[in-house]
């Protein structure tokens, strides 16, 4: 049971509540004036189908019921109910939504002017629903807060699909008129927005719809166009166009040009920056075909190298192009010169997007390793560096000074212009790599002497390959090689000068032969151990060409007491004027077949081993590639296989399968000669046997161990990983095993 005290104070309350009610008026009729002023309120505060009639009320009556309420400190409970009564009536709100969404489903690829009327329809039940605003702010934002959250609970996922739609409705497009008014662009759909609380919530949707804008913009200007940059032009559109826009959901409330300004220095910078990675993502992507079209991409890497300074996709750019690289360049399908030619454009292009190189060191490297596995690169390169590839653009750019191969220096840091390493540098990263190209590519071996070696080789190939008539070439030759000098040194061509030299004590030589004994031979005379090895041969010139050699051969002892001729016969070329019974045929033959048919002048019916024992001995097909060539030309016919008979009288061509399958006659090659890498591997064979006593005595060894113990042996000049290129060929011979990098021979 209560206690006294306890019914005391609550009798005490309930006067006092009473009191405040009924204001001191006789009875209770303060009560009843109370009562009448609840139900008018509240009955006007009560959410109403706005389809229905809408009850009209005294808005005077309204006013002095809210006061009544008011003073008699009850608002709390009115807004309690009010807001009660705006629960139990969300169903209409969600019946109306429900309607319009289905309408815009319904509708043919989603007509967003549903969805506006919806958002209207929307703001048409929080505005029937408003509290009067003399009931205080606090009412009204309970009021809002309220609305906004029952609007939540109860829109579909498909409403933020219908929303999205409806915000790219009043983006900008390229035919956008601004005097012409458009609903979605007014500043009342986005008021409605936010009165509703749709921009808050759904402010993530309204930044990707700018986004995707920009994104789809870029695609559409920049994709594929590289001539010229395109970064300003997309910074006017987004000034011109973009930013019109972004003034009605992120500047709404400003009250001056520069309000807004500062309103959008956030959402600006973003979007710049999304622009910026877009363009960055797009040039990345087309980067590979962009290096191609250098140098009339040019805009596109300044494009690359601003959005780089903006956005960090240093690490995408340079694993795309390498994969692109693996995929495309570096496979076996791929020629040399074309891969040389895309490293070049490579390292032109990365130099102009980062001028400090280490993108180019990481993009550079696959490339560089799979160069130095081609055989064919050495020469490529320095037939490029002597004029002598004719089969697509020149490595070197003709407006590039030449100048002495670069080398990379130890860094000096007490240089007062020195700079530290870029901060994505890798530990193998040096500032000061070689500028300029021809030094890049001479940089992907360890020595130049390669260089120099093929250049040799080359040289000589082409000294031999030059006729009477082509005189000229050797001054040709000669300024290449003065050309050259600059580039690899005077030391390092001494040995094609004394090759050049040879050349015109040749001709000096052959004039002072001729002068005492005319003869028909002019032979071309240089230095046995200033040349390149020239590959061997066993075929011996039969008859008046034997006899041709040895009385040039008699005259040259006579003028030169101290040297001797060793004739190569397989090199050169010999004009023949054959006399059959009825023509006369002049050619220009390779002296092997020049000796077949000198043969032919002993009997008239050979077989082609008679004619290949007669020469010394030459390979088989060799021999019928000559012979055909006179078959060809109507001097000689195959009887049967393998028996050629000499046709004084011409014979009438005979069209058949035997003509037609004929292989044409091909362009004259040049002399051959050993390359670089046969030379190379010969002189590895003279190593092999250091190699194979060490891991007899020693048993199985580290590849840095054998390379330091050859380092003793006479003459060895070879890198470690030219001594591992050799190891793996041994191994795949079956002779020696490698294993957890140790090396031992396979007994």
């Amino acid at each position: 049971m209560a206690t006294d005290a306890l019914c005391a104070q609550v009798a005490s309350k309930w006067q006092d509540a009473f009191a405040r009610l009924n204001h001191g008026e006789p009875g209770i009729s303060g009560l009843m004036a109370f009562s009448q002023a609840w139900n008018l309120a509240t009955d006007f505060l009560r959410p109403k189908d706005i389809a229905e009639q809408r009850k009209q009320y005294n808005m005077n009556t309204v006013r002095a019921a809210l006061s009544v309420v008011n003073n008699c400190r009850r608002l709390p409970a009115l807004l309690e109910k009010f807001l009660e009564d705006l629960r139990k009536s969300y169903h209409l709100v969600a019946a109306d939504l429900t309607q319009y969404l289905q309408d815009y489903e319904a509708s043919e690829d989603g007509d967003t002017s549903v969805v506006l009327r919806l958002i209207y329809r929307l703001l048409e039940w929080y505005n029937a629903w408003s509290p009067p605003q003399e009931l205080g702010p606090t009412i009204s934002s309970a009021y809002t807060l309220n609305f906004q959250t029952q609007l939540f609970s109860i829109l579909p996922p498909t409403f933020t699909s219908a929303f999205k739609a409806l915000c790219k409705s009043s983006l900008p497009s390229d035919e956008y008129d601004a005097t012409v008014p458009c609903e979605a662009r007014e500043s009342r759909l986005w008021a409605a927005f936010e009165t509703l609380g749709l921009l808050d919530r759904y402010e993530y949707i309204v930044a990707s719809v700018g986004y995707e804008h920009i994104e789809q913009h870029v695609l559409d200007v920049c994709e594929g166009s590289w001539s010229k940059p395109m970064l300003e032009d997309l910074r006017s559109w987004m000034s011109d166009k973009m930013v019109s826009w972004m003034l009605l959901p992120y500047a709404r409330g400003a009250t001056s040009p520069e309000h807004a300004r500062t309103m959008l220095l956030g959402v600006g910078a973003r979007f710049d920056f999304h622009m910026n990675k877009t363009l960055c993502d797009l040039r990345t992507k087309e980067i590979f075909d962009i290096i191609i079209d250098f140098p009339d991409s040019m805009g596109a890497l300044q494009d690359l190298k601003d959005c780089l300074q903006r956005v960090d996709q240093r690490s995408a750019l340079v694993q795309t192009l390498r994969k692109a690289n693996q995929k495309r360049l570096l496979h076996p399908g791929a020629d040399t010169k074309l891969i040389l030619s895309q490293y070049v454009a490579t390292i032109k292009c990365l130099r102009i997007i980062d001028p400090p190189g280490v993108l180019l060191f990481k993009v550079a490297d696959p490339i560089r390793r799979y160069l130095r596995e081609r055989p064919d690169t050495i020469r490529s390169i320095v037939a490029n560096l002597v004029g002598d590839d004719d089969g697509g653009d020149s490595l070197v750019d003709e407006n590039e000074p030449i100048q002495p191969l670069q080398q990379a220096d130890v860094e000096e840091y007490s240089d007062p212009n020195w700079e530290p390493e870029p901060v994505d540098a890798g530990p193998d990263f040096r500032t000061n790599k070689p500028s300029d190209v021809i030094s890049t590519l001479v940089s992907i071996y360890d020595s130049k002497d390669l260089f120099v070696k093929e250049l040799q080789v080359l040289l000589a190939q082409r000294l031999l390959a030059i006729t009477d008539d082509e005189s000229d070439r050797v001054e040709r030759e000669r300024r290449n090689i003065e050309i050259l000098k600059i580039r690899f040194g005077e030391a390092a061509l001494q040995v094609c000068e004394v090759m050049l030299k040879d050349m015109t004590d040749s001709k000096r030589i052959d004039g002072h032969v001729q002068s005492r004994q005319a003869s028909t031979v002019h032979p071309t005379i240089i230095s046995k151990h200033f040349w390149p090895a020239l590959e061997p041969s066993d075929i011996v010139m039969p008859g008046q060409f034997q006899r041709l050699q040895e009385q040039y051969s008699q005259e040259f002892n006579i003028f030169k007491p101290d040297k001797k001729l060793r004739w190569l016969p397989h090199l050169g070329k010999v004009h023949l004027e054959l006399q059959l019974d009825d023509r006369i045929v002049e050619a220009d033959v390779p002296p092997l077949e020049a000796a077949f048919i000198e043969l032919f002048s002993e009997k008239t019916v050979w077989t082609v081993d008679e004619l290949i024992k007669g020469v010394g001995s030459v390979d088989r097909s060799a021999a019928l590639n000559a012979l055909l060539t006179w078959v060809d030309r109507g001097i000689l016919k195959e009887d049967t296989e393998g028996t050629f008979r000499l046709l004084e009288v011409a014979e009438e061509p005979s069209v058949g399968p035997s003509s037609l399958a004929r292989p044409t006659p091909s362009a004259p090659e040049l002399p051959p000669m050993q390359s670089v890498q046969q030379q190379q591997a010969e002189q590895m064979k003279v190593y092999w046997k250091f190699i194979e006593g060490m891991l007899t005595n020693l048993g199985a060894l580290p590849l840095d161990r054998i390379q330091t113990m050859l380092k003793y042996a006479p003459g060895y000049d070879r890198s470690i990983e030219q001594l591992a290129a050799f190891m793996e060929a041994a191994k795949r011979e079956g002779l020696v095993i490698g294993r957890d990098g140790q090396w031992r021979l396979n007994s």
